[in-house]
């Protein structure tokens, strides 16, 4: 599953599950484009890595919830690299609050950056994904999006948004040979889950049947799949990398 010469993409890819998808595909020899909005040391952090073990990236700093940024961002793709053959839209955000008390800022902004931010992005590059040979389009999802989560109605909805959009899109794309697919991951072990006390990680776990977080490599293994031309004949559809929990 070589990724050799092949441009990526990955927004919001400073920390977390998109930091390991950049790694990980660099790695594999892919050009990468590592996004993020602010936290820029993170960043230029991931291109060291990447570039240490032989591969290509640069940073491009863009807020996905503004059209003007991603045009950047899609220019900085170009200028390095040339076009890009795969997206990732990585990039989200959460803004929790049981619903009686969400405000309508609370929920605007998750919609903005969630799905806003792959609106733009995927409009921003979509000629490139179409034209390119095997393009691929990957959203990052979430299981909260299949099964909700208390006090995360925003977040539930914009991921769970994600699905008839990768699937509409996959329609779109299938005419010029290149593919979009959504990966819905479980708990990931993150920087996101330091503050979340032990008690609480001990309740999730338990509800898993694999009995363990999910780590960044089980989800950026999963999307070097589906960026590789070993995925060619799978589009439109929503895989789940969650341990079991929908068993």
């Amino acid at each position: 599953m070589t990724m050799e010469g092949r441009t990526c993409v990955i927004t919001g890819s400073a920390r977390g599950i998109g930091r390991g998808i950049a790694e990980h595909l660099g790695d594999e020899g892919a050009n990468v484009v590592v996004n993020y909005r602010t936290s820029e040391q993170p960043a230029l952090e991931a291109v060291e890595i990447i570039e240490a073990a032989g591969g290509n990236a640069v940073t491009a700093k863009a807020d996905v919830a503004i059209r003007d940024e991603v045009e950047h961002m899609h220019e900085v793709c170009h200028e390095a690299f040339g076009p890009a053959d795969v997206l990732v839209n990585n990039a989200g955000i959460t803004a929790d609050d049981q619903f009686m008390e969400m405000t309508r800022e609370e929920w605007d902004r998750v919609m903005d950056v969630n799905l806003g931010g792959m609106f733009n992005c995927t409009q921003t590059f979509f000629d490139d994904i179409w034209n390119a040979e095997e393009g691929r389009l990957i959203n990052i999802s979430s299981v909260v999006g299949k099964q909700g989560n208390f006090g995360q109605a925003n977040y539930a909805a914009a991921k769970s948004g994600m699905f008839g959009f990768t699937r509409t899109i996959a329609l779109e794309l299938a005419k010029g040979g290149s593919t979009a697919n959504c990966v819905a991951p479980g708990f990931t072990r993150t920087d996101m889950l330091e503050s979340v006390p032990e008690t609480v990680l001990e309740r999730v776990i338990s509800g898993i049947p694999l009995e363990r977080l999910a780590e960044v490599e089980d989800i950026a293994a999963v999307v070097r799949f589906l960026a590789s031309e070993d995925s060619s004949y799978v589009t439109g559809e929503v895989i789940d990398v969650n341990g079991g929990m929908d068993l």
